[in-house]
């Protein structure tokens, strides 16, 4: 491998919301998140409400009181091409 090209390498805890921790390795030093296989419904059969929004609501959220500004419509171009010349028929005699 070269060298001083690489990140640093931890060794760190993942924290969870639930307050599960797991001994992982990583790039960063500390790692939260927000649901993990210890409260993720998938793995524990119950239902749960997660407080994180989605990406679609974050979105809505941000650009609410935007408001869109309309392009005038472009002229179309019209590339010119040079004619090619056509071949002509040669006849031997």
């Amino acid at each position: 491998m070269k060298e001083n090209i690489h990140p640093k390498y931890f060794k760190t805890t993942a924290k969870c919301a639930c307050g599960a921790e797991f001994d992982i390795g990583s790039t960063q030093e500390n790692i939260r998140v927000d649901i993990c296989s210890a409260c993720h419904p998938l793995f524990t059969g119950k239902q749960k409400l997660v407080d994180a929004e989605g990406r679609v609501q974050k979105f809505q959220k941000k650009y609410a009181g935007v408001k869109a500004v309309k392009k005038a419509p472009q002229k179309k171009r019209i590339l010119k091409t040079k004619a090619k010349p056509t071949a002509k028929s040669s006849t031997k005699k």
